[in-house]
């Protein structure tokens, strides 16, 4: 009980959880306190190895009656953390200091940290907040325990410790199935499809973690062309033709899959397409662009939300009618209304200081600039569906990317061409421009 108080947690709480809970989830409970007061490495591996295996065994609802657990049992005490704070606040010494931080830290933290020490532990972690990131909608109180575990878990998974691989026909087939199975921006269709994706003039990477053998973190797939590409289904066709990557002048990172949900929002995405990128320029000299082919995945989800504008109630009532991808002269005039909207979609509307689309927020934050919007870049039923068709292109200049980083991070400055800037005035959601306003169209703005 004295180290139940010192670790901040209520007296009796070694005890167990509540008479209500099921006997498993008290039995896990007693493991976790247990191991929170060994001091033996050895018993404590062994008492790790319990826990993992004890939550493991638990069903859905049994589990988030454990993370009530971790909220009731394992968070900071509030009288300690005031006394610590006023005694800090009467004299700010490094001894009350350091006190302040102990008592603030969350007991679970020291909790993961000891489950980390038994084989297998990390992938229990990453585990265990994927399931909390599942139900913290329903379960906001479960936020800080995900919290808690994003911040051992973007130490443990820094780029120091990632190993980059890439991935070609003669990877071992366990990682070359993974692909197929997490693959979430193009789903993969079968080996024939992924062995066209390993091709010569295509290139796969991934990043990969001592704690998770065997195990893509993320990975990203890239088409070697002649050009900046604007439709994507020519680079994901298991038909096309291959070609020579010797004669690329442009590498597109048409697909990023992050394959362990438990990882969400741990930032190694943008480390992984600047050393790709920085071994394409090393590998193929010739290559003078480094640029994505995206997806807009909420466009129609907002173009709903703002239905009652006049301008969008005429594009939602086209988009409705099944036709009008055979409709020529129909999907030219719903492409002069809709590339307008979608520039302002991607430049303006806002989640809080950034953009709402959360593509536009990893690549705008790693350095990125907004450069061109693709009409009917991805004509699959996917991409119809989530912002009809259209696709943008976000270009990685190596020379511009830790300005605009800067600039993003520090002021949520939006880099974007010209073009892009324009149509977003024109989109009637903003003051019109003049036609003298109106740029070039262009790649190399």
């Amino acid at each position: 009980m004295k180290f139940a108080r010192l670790l901040g947690l209520p007296d009796g709480a070694s005890k167990g959880v509540s008479p209500g809970s099921s006997r498993a989830v008290q039995q896990l409970a007693a493991l976790c306190h247990k191991l929170l007061s060994e001091r033996g490495e050895i018993s404590g591996v062994h008492l790790a190895t319990q826990a993992q295996q004890a939550y493991e065994s638990l069903d859905a609802p049994l589990r988030h009656a454990f993370f009530d657990v971790l909220v009731k049992e394992f968070s900071p005490d509030p009288e300690l953390v005031g006394r610590s704070g006023e005694a800090y606040r009467a004299d700010p010494s490094a001894a009350n200091l350091a006190e302040l931080q102990r008592v603030v830290e969350p007991p679970r933290q020291e909790l993961f940290r000891r489950l980390n020490t038994a084989l297998g532990g990390t992938r229990l972690l990453v585990n265990l907040r994927r399931d909390l990131l599942g139900e913290t909608r329903q379960h906001p109180e479960w936020t800080a325990i995900a919290a808690d575990l994003e911040h051992l878990l973007a130490s443990w998974f820094n780029r120091g410790f990632l190993s980059l691989q890439r991935i070609d026909w003669s990877t071992p087939a366990n990682i070359l199935e993974k692909l197929i199975q997490f693959e979430a921006v193009h789903a993969i269709q079968g080996w024939t499809d992924l062995q066209r994706r390993l091709q010569s003039d295509r290139r796969c990477y991934a990043f990969f973690h001592p704690a998770l053998p065997g195990e893509p973190i993320i990975f990203i797939e890239v088409a070697l062309t002649r050009g900046m590409s604007a439709q994507v289904q020519p680079l994901v066709d298991p038909l096309s033709p291959i070609s020579d990557p010797d004669e690329a002048d442009t590498a597109i990172f048409y697909s990023i899959t992050n394959c362990q949900a438990g990882l969400r929002g741990v930032p190694f995405g943008s480390f992984l397409i600047k050393r790709v990128a920085e071994n394409l320029a090393a590998e193929f000299p010739r290559l003078k662009k480094f640029a994505t082919l995206s997806p807009i995945p909420g466009l129609r989800s907002w173009l709903k939300q703002v239905s009652s504008n006049p301008k969008v109630t005429s594009v939602l009532a086209t988009l409705e009618e099944s036709a009008w991808l055979e409709d020529k002269a129909l999907a030219a005039e719903l492409a002069h209304e809709l590339e307008p909207l979608c520039a302002y979609f991607l430049t303006q509307v806002k989640h809080g200081r950034e953009p709402l689309d959360p593509v536009a927020r990893f690549h705008l934050r790693n350095g990125a600039r907004l450069e061109r919007i693709n009409w009917l870049g991805d004509t699959s039923t996917l991409g119809i569906q989530r912002s009809a068709g259209l696709m943008v292109n976000y270009v990685y200049r190596l020379e511009d990317v830790e300005r605009n980083h800067e600039l993003y991070t520090k002021h949520y400055k939006v880099i974007a061409s010209h073009h892009i800037e324009w149509l977003a005035k024109r989109s009637g959601m903003a003051a019109s421009p003049s036609a003298s306003e109106v740029p070039q169209k262009t790649v190399d703005q």
